[in-house]
């Protein structure tokens, strides 16, 4: 019987945030376990570089990860987006909690929407998915990298280093920042990295007792999101280098008002669903110059999760998803030097 575990995390606030999250509703479901957390570095919070410059996988989970395949630590608490699609065999995401918001949202000092910045504003982002998507949507700003956690980037923007920021949705609601929001882009528009707004709970492989324990707190529809846009990155290798957005909505109305910012043309076919059948995965791949995109819907039912994501990353392959990662080389150098 499991009386003690010990949870790896990050050090930043969010890190330590998201964490306490998993810890609290483990602590609810088992009240005699004792939950020691600690913090670990890891070369995401010690290299300051632009995140797409690091050629490194898992540049912010690695270490942690050691840890717990070394049994130093028991589980670990990671964003579900930075976790590689090629993850140790000796590792597993034993557990999946209710995902937050996925969304992408601006930050802007006086709350000023994207398409009234002013043409040459300065855009800080650390991604370059986002970056190409607000190429696409206002190729008259000026997209720089930013780094620092998540107070430290509101903070250079409040200073005026930059007019406005790109930032995930779920992270400023869980700092309970919510309110520095100036615009949520619908996922029609701008579509988020795999696994955004969901939180990872891993183990080791061969932890059985603690798998069954950690998936207490699973939620089976989060789960099914995740299986969704895992196999698609599988299947075309997305990471910083080729950046990849995918989101997977599952299907029922209070997840659908809740995601969507914008009607879909698709709606009606689902308002009649009470449980959660269908799966709606969204993807999309751009050109380093964000001149060339492609953009794909598909439909499937939520037992078949992985298989969507594996038809849709044939598709996007089919497409001439492959052909657009050709010029990324040169646009990672490019940005290296800003």
């Amino acid at each position: 019987m499991i009386n003690k575990l010990t949870v790896g995390t990050r050090g930043s606030k969010l890190a330590i945030t998201q964490t306490e999250i998993v810890v609290t509703a483990l602590r609810k479901k088992f009240p005699s376990v004792d939950f020691n957390v600690v913090t670990i570095k890891t070369k995401g919070d010690v290299d300051k570089r632009p995140l797409f410059t690091i050629d490194r996988r898992g540049i912010f989970e690695k270490e942690i990860n050691e840890a717990v395949i070394r049994n130093n630590i028991d589980f670990a608490v990671h964003s579900l987006k930075d976790i590689p699609s090629d993850l140790s065999y000796d590792l597993t995401v034993a557990s999946i909690p209710k995902r937050s918001k996925p969304n992408d949202v601006l930050v802007s000092p006086n709350k000023i929407k994207l398409k009234y910045l002013r043409p040459g504003a300065t855009i800080g982002t650390s991604s370059l998915r986002r970056a190409v998507q607000l190429m696409t949507l206002r190729p008259d700003l000026d997209i720089k990298p930013i780094r620092g956690n998540v107070e430290t980037r509101i903070g250079r923007t409040a200073r005026g280093d930059y007019d406005a920021i790109v930032l995930a949705e779920a992270g400023l609601i869980r700092l309970g920042l919510e309110d520095m929001i100036a615009e949520r882009f619908s996922l029609n528009d701008f579509t988020p990295a795999p696994g955004q707004g969901s939180l990872a709970v891993i183990c080791r492989t061969d932890n059985l007792e603690l798998i069954r324990l950690l998936k207490k707190i699973e939620d089976p529809q989060s789960r099914a999101e995740f299986d969704a846009e895992h196999a698609l990155l599988e299947q075309i290798e997305g990471g910083c280098r080729f950046p990849v957005g995918a989101i997977a909505v599952t299907r029922n109305n209070s997840i659908t008002k809740r995601y969507l910012t914008r009607p879909s043309n698709n709606r009606k076919k689902f308002h009649n669903t009470h449980e959660p059948r269908y799966l709606t995965l969204y993807a999309s791949v751009f050109s380093a110059d964000g001149t060339k995109y492609i953009r794909l819907i598909k439909r499937g039912n939520i037992k078949d999760a992985r298989k969507l994501g594996l038809k849709m990353g044939k598709s996007l392959i089919n497409g001439g998803a492959l052909d657009l990662a050709s010029g990324w080389r040169e646009a990672v150098q490019k940005w290296n030097k800003l």
